[in-house]
């Protein structure tokens, strides 16, 4: 099977831009550069909300991380830990909305056993560094904190989850690794079937009217189901992996290239 290459962001029509009232991103360097969020990146993000855009982003980080983000940051939600639950505020409350029954009750445990094992095979892994504040999954660290893991290791690091009958997902820092039927598509879905909790005057799901961006292959669900999907351009050593690319794809790499696309949204 041939899988499309994206094309040039640049090349959307603005015909097509017109329409987009609704930005889901990834963060890590989707969003962030280099582990940071810089100023324009920030600012970006602030003045599509002030414009009137609705605005969720789509993480792997975790359940601490993701109260904060729900708090503090000019989002309407946040769906976290690749879909395992969203944040949203209600009022001045932040509420929490789970994904329907799905969960394996036994993830516990047969997540302490993986834990086990991917010590034994892989003696030097380092889980992450928020693992503290993960309620769902084991995320490892291949290059956030530690010295990049050689493709081959990562490839058997996946192989090995998997082969545990667990869920397994590669970003541009961690491999996540979970029990339960749950996915960052999933997890959105959910939020816009809920009638987006956490938006004031929601509107009914629109596909044409929403715009995705990320960087990595656990985004790969969301570049399949949104028809205006982007990769910032340093998804493209990972596009080999992907079923599924983005549709598009930005000139710039992470922070820069979100900032690129918030730019042509806030000219229209």
């Amino acid at each position: 099977m041939t899988v499309q290459k994206p094309v040039p962001f640049a090349s959307v029509p603005e015909s097509t831009l017109k329409r987009i009232r609704g930005v889901c991103f990834d963060i890590d360097d989707t969003f962030s550069s280099h582990g940071k969020i810089t100023s324009p990146a920030f600012e970006s993000l602030w003045r599509l909300k002030n414009v009137g855009y609705l605005l969720v982003p789509v993480t792997g980080r975790p359940a601490g991380w993701c109260d904060h983000i729900a708090r503090f940051w000019p989002v309407d939600a946040v769906v976290g830990e690749n879909g395992a639950f969203i944040y949203y505020l209600d009022g001045e409350k932040r509420r929490r909305s789970m994904l329907p029954p799905g969960a394996d009750l036994n993830a516990a445990s047969k997540k302490a056993a993986l834990q086990a094992k991917i010590l034994a095979k892989f003696p030097h892994a380092k889980f992450a560094s928020d693992q503290l504040f993960r309620e769902n999954d084991l995320a490892i660290d291949i290059c956030e904190d530690v010295p990049a893991w050689p493709s081959a290791d990562v490839d058997a690091l996946l192989a090995l989850c998997e082969s545990e009958g667990a869920v397994a997902k590669l970003s541009s820092i961690h491999v996540n690794t979970w029990y339960g039927d749950f996915n960052k598509r999933k997890g959105l879905e959910h939020w816009f079937a809920s009638q987006m909790p956490g938006v004031a005057r929601p509107v009914p799901f629109v596909n044409e009217e929403w715009i995705y961006l990320g960087d990595s292959p656990n985004d790969e669900p969301m570049f399949d189901f949104f028809r205006h999907s982007v990769g910032v351009k340093n998804v493209e050593p990972y596009l080999e992996r992907m079923k599924h690319p983005p549709k598009y794809i930005a000139e710039f790499e992470s922070g820069d290239g979100f900032k690129s696309v918030a730019d042509r949204l806030l000219e229209l």
